[in-house]
């Protein structure tokens, strides 16, 4: 609907050692970046016990140091600018967790921490750092979940997804365009004044206030 061009980069989140080319091929082709919006993909389910040890290094590394170091490496030009934007898209486990997800549930709480604490830090200079909770959007993600659950239950992924659906008020699961239209906004002029905060786009999945 706006027109432009959009590229893609790969871009490996445990691999932080590419993070210094792509992030200069950018600058080269279209100059500093002003918005950045964090997402890693998700865990393996993972009871709070008995998970190895080097299982949560390794998710550790790629889901919350990856996005801090990367989100380091472009602050600076966005403070120097006086304008930026840092988004972090997390779970609805860092709400309400998630039973058999413990892995996502601890590590996404701590982009939580993290990303209200930058707020304070970078607001003076014109950058907003906000967090995105997202309830049961209609990703591969969701779907794989799904699956695994009905494995788990000798059951099917459409009765598992269906009695999902009847536990979010709007009945349905989201649409991925929903979810980035929340993020569009977010990373505007006109939200210039929402930082550390957390918004949830779940269609009331989550009970808690």
């Amino acid at each position: 609907l706006l027109g432009g061009t959009a590229r893609a980069w790969r871009l490996d989140l445990a691999a932080p050692e590419q993070f210094d080319r792509v992030i200069a091929d950018i600058r080269e082709r279209w100059g500093d970046i002003d918005i950045l919006v964090n997402n890693s993909g998700g865990p393996p389910p993972a009871p709070a016990q008995g998970t190895d040890g080097a299982v949560w290094q390794q998710q550790f590394s790629v889901m919350v140091a990856s996005l801090i170091q990367l989100t380091d490496k472009l602050l600076p030009a966005m403070r120097s600018r006086g304008w930026g934007r840092i988004i972090t898209t997390t779970s609805s486990g860092v709400i309400t967790p998630i039973p058999g997800l413990a892995l996502s549930n601890a590590l996404r709480m701590s982009l939580l921490g993290w990303s209200k604490t930058l707020a304070s830090e970078v607001a003076g200079d014109g950058v907003t750092v906000n967090v995105m909770v997202p309830g049961r959007i209609a990703t591969d993600r969701v779907s794989q979940l799904d699956t695994l659950k009905a494995q788990r239950e000798n059951s099917s992924a459409e009765a598992v997804a269906e009695k999902s659906r009847q536990s979010i008020p709007a009945g349905r699961y989201g649409e991925p365009q929903e979810y980035g239209a929340v993020a569009a906004f977010l990373a505007s002029q006109p939200a210039g004044y929402i930082t550390g905060a957390v918004i949830r786009v779940d269609g009331g999945l989550i009970g808690a206030i």
